[in-house]
């Protein structure tokens, strides 16, 4: 599943092409994804000129000079394709630029969606509801620490929970919390300020990381591109039970916390 690095990187990906670009054509090739595609978003796009692109959390934002703000969420499966040689039946949404790019949103699983917001409103949309503050480009520790504080979950819950932190998702979590050698089983509410600080570091550096290195390939992501997301190749414990952790004190366990998977070492994580 696309994680935030993932989306940053299509953003950055993507800016180039269409910012400032007048969008010339638009087809929306099927009725829905996880949701029906807005009413009138070919009329609403085309002619306007992009404006800016930006990220928040998991979604991405693409603002017009209309007033409009076409909100993406790539969901399981999506990406973005620029100038593909073919048209897919996978590829569910086409921008064409006054410039002559095409870009290609697709998405085989159909868990993502697209919306069509007011600008002005954005800061009310649906999905921003309640969403914690953005990691990046670094965590204020003591604002984080003081939205754990009192939380009797596991610390690796918490820090899904996007009213804590906007955007981290399962991958970026189980890294940040080895390099801070915090027990994804601990409970939020007990870490000391020290550690909290060493968390917040960590959570910065593994996203700026990933966002360096294009994200991560799992499963159908790639960049707009093209090209394949390589910082899963640098990953410490996610996907490693078995092998031997990093620092050379034990090896790599896997369990299942809220349903997902945890990878972490047992021995250097307290």
């Amino acid at each position: 599943m696309p994680e935030l690095p993932e989306v940053e990187t299509t953003v950055r990906g993507l800016a180039p092409v269409l910012e400032g670009q007048r969008i010339a054509r638009v087809e929306v090739r099927r009725p829905d994804m996880r949701k029906p595609f807005p009413d009138g978003l070919g009329q609403r796009l085309t002619g306007a000129t992009v404006t800016r692109l930006w990220r928040r959390a998991k979604y991405g934002l693409i603002d017009t000079d209309r007033g409009d703000t076409l909100v993406f969420h790539l969901g399981m499966s999506g990406s973005w394709r620029i100038d593909p040689h073919e048209i897919g039946k996978h590829d569910h949404l086409l921008l064409e630029t006054g410039a002559g790019r095409r870009l290609a949103l697709n998405d085989p699983r159909r868990f993502g969606f697209v919306d069509l917001e007011p600008t002005s409103e954005i800061g009310d949309y649906a999905g921003f509801e309640g969403m914690g503050p953005e990691p990046l480009p670094e965590v204020d520790a003591k604002a984080l620490k003081a939205r754990l504080a009192g939380k009797g979950t596991a610390i690796k819950l918490a820090l899904l929970d996007q009213r804590v932190i906007a955007g981290l998702g399962n991958i970026y979590v189980c890294e940040a919390l080895w390099r801070s050698r915090i027990a994804p089983g601990r409970k939020a509410g007990s870490i000391g300020t020290g550690r909290v600080e060493a968390l917040g570091q960590a959570i910065g550096e593994v996203l700026t990381e990933a966002v360096a290195a294009g994200g991560s390939t799992l499963r159908d992501y790639a960049q707009p591109d093209g090209e394949l997301g390589y910082f899963s190749k640098s990953f410490d414990v996610y996907g490693r039970e078995g092998e031997p952790c990093r620092r050379g004190c034990g090896s790599i366990r896997r369990r299942v916390q809220g349903g997902r998977s945890t990878f972490y070492c047992p021995t250097c994580q307290r």
